[in-house]
């Protein structure tokens, strides 16, 4: 907390209805006119709780719209964001929105289900920038074929791209992080079909599920170390890796079993990011963080 907000926190925050001063507090702090004070010191301790300046993150799916929201967040927050994906356009446009919006970021061309590729995104970033500080592994696929349709080539590719990257990239940049002493934060971004089955989605289901498991597996080995590993779970976003299997009929059953009858939208993934990046999070580890409207709370 800055000492500038520590000194006046009796005064910063108004009581219920910008009623009266707490007994011996300055009148002046309570008047229409120190409005704008009191906003300052608000603003100030936000931004100790979240400032994420100076700090270098890396963004595996980064080009995708859910890892793009949360990498827009990131640099929000202060940080520089390196992208990572195959796709050089979509890269080029998500740093070019990031910069209109004044933050930083770069884009870095690369398969992350090859470790020597990830070995190549690290030197690169610290080429570029000197440190990293958090990894979001957020590369992702999907697939409806039903089960014993499901042939090898198939189920490789998915868990390839859902689990064998993160498993690498966990390895990678985990090395990298307890050598140097970082206290990094690593969000994998998990499924609601990793905590609970969901019909049509079987190996991707797998897939996430596996993420769970290793993001709780790191955290535990990894917190003596001031190394949190955490999961960011979204409920039902449309995004390019489930439009084709958001059929009328599925949709509609989503609805039923979501309390706040819509789909999320990708920046409300923005504030959970910053909480498990951030110094507001710094004891939250091992966690799997929700965003879903209530769908996991709903039974019957």
């Amino acid at each position: 907390m800055p000492p500038a907000f520590a000194e006046k926190k009796l005064y910063c925050i108004p009581t219920a209805g910008g009623g009266n001063p707490p007994q011996g507090a300055p009148r002046d702090r309570w008047l229409p006119s120190a409005r704008e004070e009191r906003y300052t010191c608000a603003m100030s301790y936000l931004q100790s709780m979240f400032d994420l300046t100076e700090r270098v993150a890396v963004v595996t799916g980064g080009t995708g719209v859910l890892c793009g929201a949360m990498a827009e967040a990131l640099a929000g927050a202060g940080a520089t964001v390196a992208l990572v994906g195959r796709d050089a356009d979509k890269g080029a446009k998500r740093v070019d929105a990031i910069r209109a919006s004044g933050g930083e970021a770069g884009f870095i061309a690369a398969d992350v289900t090859e470790r020597a590729a990830l070995d190549d995104v690290l030197s690169d970033v610290l080429d570029r920038w000197g440190r990293c500080d958090i990894l979001v592994n957020g590369a992702g696929v999907n697939s409806a074929t039903p089960f014993l349709d499901v042939g090898d080539e198939e189920y490789e590719r998915i868990m390839a791209v859902n689990t064998r990257s993160v498993f690498r990239a966990c390895q990678v940049f985990g090395r990298h992080f307890i050598d140097h002493g970082v206290p990094a934060s690593i969000i994998n971004v998990g499924s609601m079909s990793g905590v609970t089955a969901i019909s049509r989605v079987f190996v991707y289901s797998m897939s996430k599920a596996a993420v769970h498991n290793l993001s709780q597996n790191l955290a535990r080995e990894w917190a003596p170390h001031g190394i949190r590993v955490n999961t960011l779970v979204p409920g039902f976003f449309p995004a390019e890796q489930n439009r084709k299997i958001l059929t009328p009929d599925r949709v509609e059953s989503i609805m039923r079993h979501t309390p706040m009858q819509r789909f999320g939208e990708a920046q409300e993934l923005a504030g959970a990011t910053l909480l498990l990046a951030s110094g507001a999070g710094s004891f939250i580890t091992g966690h799997e963080l929700i965003v879903d409207g209530g769908f996991a709370a709903m039974t019957i």
